[in-house]
């Protein structure tokens, strides 16, 4: 059985159930307990299993992500909230020379079995607060990262990364937390930590993207269908282990790509998808790999000006109809 549900209550519903399950889960991060978190995914979590349990934490990324590693070596399982992935700059020692290499530095005698949830997005929050960071995390060996689009993944991938052993990063977006989905009943639906979804068949081209970019893919996809242009949508979900194979079927079927992210083009997951699809089907592909990405300068704050920075539906449906080679001619000048 399924119910809709919102991407929020997906997680809400994963880490309630998690720590009534196991009472070595507890939560801390800035403003999750009195305040319910910045976007109310744990309001009510300090009434239901106190403060021991829902710590609130000092402004302090860095301390926040150690005392999560000392937690999980002790045994515990913290499920760490850092307010925004800019933040998580500021723990970025944390995260990259200690939690994704703990396993390995001490030889399998440690694991570190941390949750760091974070949100990207933007909306009126200006430069440092708009930024697209998955990159960072999944440039580095050890950890997994993952970005769910639709709250069946939200819940499925909370869950599992908090039962399983590896550190990982849970990346969210601020603009989806109220969509809805259908997510199955059951205290035990996990979701495997690995593989991209195809979310809607094509013929045409494949338009490849994660977490917001999903949703402008699909829209994207729905219009061009009217005109028969028929586009094979892959939701990514998974950032760290990259899932290349699910693309290069789909390119193989479609020989076009189109690839659709919030974050700056140049080094960014989109630039080693297009390496990793030309070194394995480039005799496949009939038009170069376009990529969709945002205005690599640093995010206006007027609403105006974001909208100029910000990939929309219409720049994806422009993306499609240049590797169909159906680009509208310029305009003639008079």
């Amino acid at each position: 059985m399924t119910r809709e549900i919102t991407y929020r209550d997906a997680l809400r519903e994963a880490l309630r159930e998690e720590m009534y399950r196991d009472e070595r889960v507890f939560l801390m991060g800035e403003d999750i307990g009195a305040y319910g978190g910045s976007y109310a995914v744990t309001r009510g979590f300090l009434q239901e299993f106190g403060p021991d349990r829902v710590r609130d934490t000092p402004i302090a990324e860095l301390g926040i992500v150690g005392l999560g590693i000392g937690a999980a070596i002790g045994g515990l399982r913290p499920v760490v909230e850092l307010m925004t992935v800019n933040f998580a700059l500021l723990a970025l020692d944390q995260i990259v020379n200690h939690l994704a290499k703990i396993y390995y530095m001490f030889n399998g005698q440690f694991t570190a079995p941390v949750v760091v949830r974070t949100a990207e997005g933007f909306g009126q929050l200006g430069a440092t607060h708009s930024q697209f960071f998955e990159n960072y995390f999944a440039y580095v060996p050890g950890l997994r990262v993952v970005a769910p689009a639709v709250p069946k993944d939200a819940k499925g991938f909370l869950k599992a990364a908090i039962r399983g052993n590896d550190p990982v990063i849970f990346i969210e977006h601020s603009l989806i937390y109220r969509n809805r989905g259908e997510v199955p009943d059951g205290e035990d639906f996990l979701l495997p930590l690995e593989g991209a979804e195809v979310r809607r068949e094509g013929r045409d081209v494949t338009i490849v993207s994660w977490l917001r970019g999903y949703y402008l893919a699909l829209g994207a996809a729905e219009e061009l269908a009217r005109e028969g242009i028929e586009c094979e949508v892959i939701d990514l979900r998974v950032l760290r282990p990259l899932d290349i194979e699910t693309i290069v079927r789909s390119v193989q079927k479609t020989n076009r790509l189109v690839i659709v992210e919030e974050g700056w083009k140049s080094f960014g997951v989109g630039a080693e998808i297009a390496a990793s699809v030309q070194e394995q089907a480039l005799d496949y592909l009939d038009a170069p790999i376009m990529r969709v990405a945002s205005v690599e300068v640093p995010m206006p704050y007027a609403r105006n000006l974001e909208r100029l920075v910000i990939p929309n539906k219409d720049k994806v449906i422009e993306a499609v109809r240049e590797v169909l080679y159906q680009r509208l001619p310029a305009p003639v000048a008079r």
